[in-house]
């Protein structure tokens, strides 16, 4: 069974920065894809980052140019680099990840993490 454990987030000023990190626990093959999905009370759940085993990279547009998706591939680990936060970027972030070719939807999900970026 897969399971993606996440690390990271917690409370930070407008302007500040946090890493998000994801990790797949136990040996199993490298992921076709991985990234990251935000929720925030009262909003629905929104694609932040995605990240491919050949590197490729794909943003939401509200993070471009402030968020950076990265990946260890024989790790099976996600980061998820965060600079500039700005307020509305508070909300639950889940890793997420997937052997298919066609992303989203993904299939595995971590457990979430909370960001919350004070004004």
């Amino acid at each position: 069974q897969v399971r993606l454990a996440q690390s990271g987030g917690g409370l930070v000023q407008a302007g500040g920065s946090l890493r998000l990190s994801c990790v797949a626990a136990g040996s199993i093959p490298s992921f076709n894809a991985m990234g990251w999905y935000r929720q925030a009370p009262g909003k629905p759940r929104d694609l932040v980052a995605m990240i491919t085993s050949g590197g490729n990279t794909n943003y939401a547009d509200s993070v471009k140019g402030r968020f950076t998706i990265s990946r260890a591939n024989a790790k099976n680990t996600a980061y998820l680099q965060m600079n500039s936060l700005k307020p509305d970027d508070t909300a639950v972030y889940s890793c997420v990840a997937s052997y298919m070719d066609n992303v989203p939807p993904f299939t595995y999900w971590g457990q979430g993490t909370q960001v919350t970026v004070s004004s």
